[in-house]
């Protein structure tokens, strides 16, 4: 593309080219876009998108040039838009703050969409919609890959936080650029410039002058603007409590179909799904797909049917004995809710070992993405688990591991894990399995040094230098705020549907003549789904099938 700067990467992402970033409309499309917005003409010099504006609308150029530039100090041109060319990505639908400056190089003739035009374009137009949709997220990955934005994280690879800070910028789909201060010779410069000590980091700038110390997840969100757009005061037709795979399928369904749909997600979108390198068994996708990829594509089509994401709160409690229900939210916060989905999940059981906590984060990890092996390359490692999750991390550290050794309790994998990982890990010869084991001690200094595990039908004791493992080894339900408001069963697994029984009913006082529908808790107009659902299936399928199948009986309730 002629009218594409030397900026524009000249190695395009996995899959995408230059044209697919920044596809020219024809006569025909712009005059079908035109119909949701308006012309207007705009005059040479003339900015468009202000440093860190809340995007409300996009911009197709009829005649004329827009440039991007980054709103970092330098100001450099990230890429030009031409004739048939239009601007946008991720963030002009969740209305988080933009990435980029926009302005005019010559004076030409616009087609300016509002927000709520363009969610109605792809809504009901298909071809513009894959075109845009594309394009948008295809930009959102650029952004990402060449960290252009205004965050800076300044850190080591060798401390939790940092990885704490790293993990949810990425989960959460935040371009920033990472300073190491292992490896980077002009870091003081920096940490002179800001008035910082080492003893000060990890460090996240953002805003050109917002200096964090050690950040909380929510101090981030606040900083980097992620909730800024979303009203927390007017009663929503359904809340979403926890975004990963079921919670995500519920926004989905239940946005398409005209619910104004809130999701509530403490970290990032994804759950425990999220955190997996490479799901292959998910219908519909022959070679796999990561479960970043998986959620970032779910949270983009939930925003563009107009659902929305609240980052970084926790659910603490629900007002239950009222209509509407109140979601009460970390600091007191209250979010009221005609209906609740409740997919919030399990949390990860942890190795029963006195100083695990100690290297959490720096060489106890308990997920298996890219961030991980890039830190593991070359290296032994230890996967700890006999489920799917476990074999997907041990099969896909090993293309970058010397050696994984996979450590589980039972006589084998067979009644665990599924046939296609089973064969992977007895294919690969870098993959060993050792049954009949379990960890009895981790040691290091400031991270993961030494292994040490026992067979305990042998006995036999075996220390080896490692530095990094993978706990895989379950989860327990994310139940425990709901204060006695819906009945669970001995585990704290929520109860749903057919699983009620008469006494449950009677003690949790159901007040309808009808029996509580498939997925609906205790609770009536309160559902629960995926992982936090008594009697549930651990695949992402499931999950998804549960969170959509939800959203009729939701219509239902609200009908009621």
């Amino acid at each position: 593309m002629s009218s594409m700067t030397d900026a524009i990467s000249r190695t395009p992402l996995p899959g995408s080219t230059p044209d697919e970033m920044f596809p020219v409309l024809t006569a025909a499309q712009q005059t079908r876009v035109l119909a949701h917005g308006r012309a207007r003409k705009v005059a040479s010099g003339e900015t468009l998108v202000e440093v860190n504006q809340q995007p409300t609308k996009i911009f197709v150029v009829v005649q004329g040039r827009l440039e991007f530039r980054t709103i970092d100090e330098k100001e450099e041109i990230v890429a030009v838009c031409g004739p048939g060319m239009f601007t946008g990505e991720l963030n002009v639908l969740s209305g988080r703050r933009g990435l980029v400056s926009i302005r005019a190089t010559e004076a030409g003739e616009l087609i300016e969409i509002e927000r709520d035009a363009l969610r109605t374009l792809v809504q009901t137009d298909s071809e513009l919609s894959d075109i845009f949709l594309r394009a948008f997220i295809i930009r959102r990955l650029e952004l990402i890959a060449r960290g252009i934005g205004d965050v800076i994280l300044i850190g080591s690879n060798h401390s939790l936080d940092t990885f704490r800070i790293k993990d949810f910028l990425t989960g959460n789909y935040q371009p920033y650029s990472y300073i190491d201060l292992d490896r980077d010779a002009d870091v003081q410069e920096l940490l002179d410039r800001f008035h910082l000590a080492l003893s000060d980091l990890p460090v996240l700038i953002c805003r050109r002058s917002i200096v964090l110390r050690n950040p909380t997840n929510k101090e981030i969100v606040d900083c980097v603007g992620l909730n800024e757009s979303i009203d927390r005061t007017h009663v929503r037709d359904m809340v979403i409590v926890g975004a990963g795979p079921a919670g995500l399928a519920a926004a989905v369904y239940g946005a398409s179909e005209g619910l104004d749909v809130l999701l509530i997600e403490s970290n990032a979108p994804g759950g425990q799904a999220g955190a997996s390198s490479k799901i292959e068994n998910y219908l519909g996708f022959p070679t796999g797909i990561s479960g970043l990829d998986l959620a970032g594509n779910a949270y983009t089509q939930a925003q563009k049917f107009g659902a929305q994401l609240l980052i970084a709160r926790h659910a603490q409690g629900l007002a239950c004995d009222r209509r509407p229900y109140a979601l009460k939210l970390d600091g007191e916060e209250k979010i009221p809710a005609r209906t609740v989905v409740i997919a919030a999940g399990a949390q990860y059981r942890k190795l029963q070992i006195d100083n695990l906590s100690k290297f959490e984060g720096a060489g106890v990890y308990y997920s298996a993405t890219h961030l991980e092996s890039q830190m593991c390359g070359g290296e032994d490692v230890v996967v700890v688990g006999g489920g799917n999750s476990a074999g997907q991390a041990a099969v896909f550290m090993a293309q970058t591991a010397r050696h994984v050794y996979l450590l589980i309790r039972a006589e084998s994998l067979a009644q665990t894990m599924s046939r296609y990982l089973i064969r992977r890990i007895e294919e690969s010869a870098n993959i060993e399995l050792l049954t009949n084991t379990e960890v009895i001690s981790l040691t290091g200094d400031d991270r993961l040094e030494k292994v040490e595990w026992r067979n305990y039908q042998t006995g036999e004791i075996a220390t080896h230098s490692i530095t990094a493992l993978f706990s895989m080894i379950g989860a327990v339900p994310n139940s425990g705020w709901l204060e006695g408001c819906v009945a669970c069963d001995d585990e704290g697994f929520i109860k749903t549907g057919s699983d009620l029984s008469s006494d449950d009913l009677e003690q949790f006082k159901w007040p309808l003549r009808r029996a509580p529908y498939l997925l609906e808790t205790s609770l009536p107009g309160v559902f629960a789904v995926g992982d936090v659902r008594a009697g549930n299936v651990k695949r992402v399928a499931s999950a998804v099938g549960e969170g959509s199948i939800a959203v009729s009986f939701v219509h239902q309730v609200l009908a009621e």
